[in-house]
Order: structure tokens, then sequence, then C-alpha cells
């Protein structure tokens, strides 16, 4: 979410925005846990939002489990 330059937000609105790019799952990967960021990110066009464990080898399950759904489970449009 809080990148130099250009925020987070900002990069998905102009995903969001492309014609070429709007369909393409945005996973947030934050350690925000605020409110706002998580209901701006939604209303912008974010498909899952998640904060990330500030424990190493929980942060390493997150991610796994995140891969594999998106890999494996997730169906997106033809």
């Amino acid at each position: 979410m809080k990148m130099p330059r250009l925020g987070g937000l900002d990069v998905l609105r102009r995903l969001k925005a492309d014609e070429r790019t709007k369909l393409i799952p945005v996973v947030v990967l934050t350690s925000s846990a605020e409110d706002r960021d998580i209901i701006e990110s939604y209303q912008v066009g974010v498909n899952s939002y998640l904060v990330k464990p500030v424990d190493f080898a929980e942060f390493t399950q997150v991610v796994v489990q995140v891969g594999l759904y998106w890999a494996v489970l997730n169906r997106l449009p033809p």
C-alpha cells in the first residue's frame, strides 16, 4: 500500500482503469490493517486483502496458501 512515488491504491486504480488489465485479479498483501485502507482497496477493485503476519513462518504459510488458491482453486473468466 505504501510505496515510494506511486502508492498501491494508485497502481490498483491504473490497473482497473485499463481494458487490458482490468480483469487481472489483484491481491493486496500489506502490513496495514486499517479499515480505511481495506475499504478503499475494495472500492477501487481489489479481489482480496491480506494483512501480513509478523512471524516469518506464518507469513510463508500465508503466501503458500494464497498461491495455491489463485493457481489451483480460483476460476478466472475465459
